[in-house]
């Protein structure tokens, strides 16, 4: 089974224009394995479908490789073209709408997917003072550290680094702006620090 690149004009053997019935007949022959109909239904028909599958693809590549996947079905598939339906062309191009919008929901499926591994495998990004802190928050230890903050500071700390909010997220959950919740934190932080004895 050979077939030259989307894009030919629409020809029947010998050149002159493909009509329905000449469409028809090349598909009846397909559907019996004929190969040299199959090669001029793609030659008459690419340039239509590609066009089609391209305004709704809007990828050039991919709407190559969507065409190759219809010609594909089209030869699997051509002895169920039934003329009494519809002609052969619109049959075709059903085929083609059908395979392109399948390969856009595909492709937006994978992206959703994509994003939603992204975030789900989002790290937290911790400077060393943040990393050092949590690593020793532990036990009475850090429940007697915590304690020698100041309510706000403790709000603030416990948000960050035990809840594991980004800053951002703290001053909103706090109802601070974002300069007074960092503060807090690394004022917070120092002190923990201290009463820890985790090197600066």
């Amino acid at each position: 089974m050979t077939a030259a690149s989307p894009g030919q004009p629409t020809t029947a053997p010998g050149g002159a224009a493909a009509t329905a019935s000449d469409l028809a007949e090349l598909l009846r022959r397909s559907a019996r394995g004929d190969e040299e109909a199959f090669a001029a239904l793609y030659d008459a028909t690419s340039r239509r479908v590609f066009g089609l599958v391209l305004r709704i693809v809007r990828d050039h590549a991919m709407s190559e490789e969507v065409t190759q996947e219809v010609y594909l079905d089209v030869w699997r598939t051509s002895s169920r073209f039934d003329p009494a339906r519809g002609s052969a062309l619109s049959w075709l191009m059903t085929i083609a709408h059908r395979a392109a919008v399948d390969r856009v929901r595909s492709s937006e499926a994978a992206r959703r997917r994509d994003d939603a591994h992204a975030v789900a495998t989002r790290e937290v990004e911790f400077d060393q003072t943040a990393e050092s802190a949590q690593t020793s928050l532990e036990g009475q230890r850090v429940r007697r550290a915590l304690a020698t903050l100041t309510e706000a500071q403790r709000s603030a700390v416990e948000l960050a680094y035990l809840g594991g909010y980004t800053h951002t997220e703290v001053a909103k959950l706090l109802g601070v702006p974002l300069g007074t919740a960092k503060t807090r934190i690394r004022d917070g932080l120092i002190r923990l620090r201290d009463t820890l004895g985790v090197p600066a």
